[in-house]
């Protein structure tokens, strides 16, 4: 039955929890690292085309699922949960997001399912915070920030925030400090949120963020577009070198 090797799996991680001392004192924190490791090595295997490499990566990265799950389990503070929590809430979050599968919502194609998802997606994040919720709510902003600027633009595009906003102003906000007065005094603190929020960006980092833009507009992921020119750029550093050392 699919799914079958999944029961061993667990058992194996419980037997490793208990009876491997290395295993045994890992943490959520230490094991923070290989979880980004390994779902960059997965992605590295995808974007190779290696499909039995991948296969592996996707193994290690199932394994570090199943790692936190199994340190989460033995929390007492009531925080604690185990594997199947975790897949009974995804199981949840896909039946809860699929209506038109599992509920009698009709739609006429993918891009309906997709604005169904996001439509969802924001009355559950609302729902949670108890209040009207923001279109950037749960954007991890820790992530690479390629990737952050596609996935901000994104989410903005799909709460249908005007597209002109991706047009960032450049440069230092005027002033309005009286002579003397320090430009962190209490009344430029007390300044309407607007005027706080406009950020200082630089001209090289408004035209980064606008080339976000025009890669997301042809329809390409800005991450993994600068990723193969890298992959590129590192293949002919690597002829050039094999060049000049014959």
């Amino acid at each position: 039955m699919p799914g079958a090797a999944l029961f061993e799996l667990v058992a194996i991680m419980d037997r490793l929890r208990t009876q491997c001392p290395w295993d045994a004192k890992q943490t959520h924190e230490s094991l923070a690292p290989y979880l980004l490791e390994e779902t960059y090595e997965a992605l590295e295997a995808l974007e190779h085309q290696d499909m039995a490499e991948l296969r592996g990566e996707l193994g290690d990265v199932l394994l570090q699922v199943l790692f936190h799950a199994r340190v989460a389990q033995e929390r007492t503070d009531g925080t604690g949960f185990t594997i199947d929590d975790v897949a009974k809430g995804i199981a949840e979050k896909l039946i809860r997001r699929h209506p038109h599968v599992f509920a009698d919502v009709s739609v006429s194609g993918a891009d309906e399912v997709k604005r169904n998802w996001d439509a969802i997606k924001a009355q559950e994040r609302e729902a949670a915070g108890g209040g009207p919720a923001s279109a950037l709510d749960g954007v991890p902003m820790g992530q690479p920030a390629l990737s952050l600027a596609a996935q901000l633009q994104r989410r903005a595009q799909s709460a249908g925030i005007p597209a002109e906003l991706t047009d960032l102003p450049v440069g230092q906000p005027k002033d309005e400090s009286a002579p003397g007065e320090s430009a962190q005094s209490e009344s430029a603190r007390e300044k309407p949120a607007q005027a706080r929020a406009q950020a200082t960006v630089s001209p090289l980092g408004a035209e980064l963020f606008a080339l976000v833009a025009r890669a997301r507009s042809a329809g390409l992921d800005p991450e993994l577009e600068l990723r193969q020119a890298a992959r590129a750029f590192a293949e002919r550093v690597r002829a050039w070198e094999r060049s000049s050392a014959g």
